[in-house]
């Protein structure tokens, strides 16, 4: 996490959002053997909870239509 994102207590407060959030979504939607990374960004702080974990899961809609969609080498 930067200090862009304010204080130590900020950035952690955020950091807990983060992992509560995965902890909920990567399990059932993550592509098995991937590695995932969360940015958290200011607005994360204020932003309902439910729709932190509905963006999270469209992202990974969208990360598995274009990992479908790339060609076989």
């Amino acid at each position: 996490m930067t200090k862009k994102i304010g204080g130590a207590v900020v950035r952690n407060r955020l950091k807990r959002r983060l992992r509560a959030l995965a902890a909920e979504v990567v399990p059932a939607r993550a592509p098995a053997g991937s590695d995932i990374v969360l940015i958290g960004r200011g607005g994360g702080l204020t932003a309902n909870f439910s729709v932190l974990r509905q963006d999270l899961e469209k992202a990974f809609g969208r990360a598995a239509r274009r990992r479908g969609a790339a060609p076989q080498r």
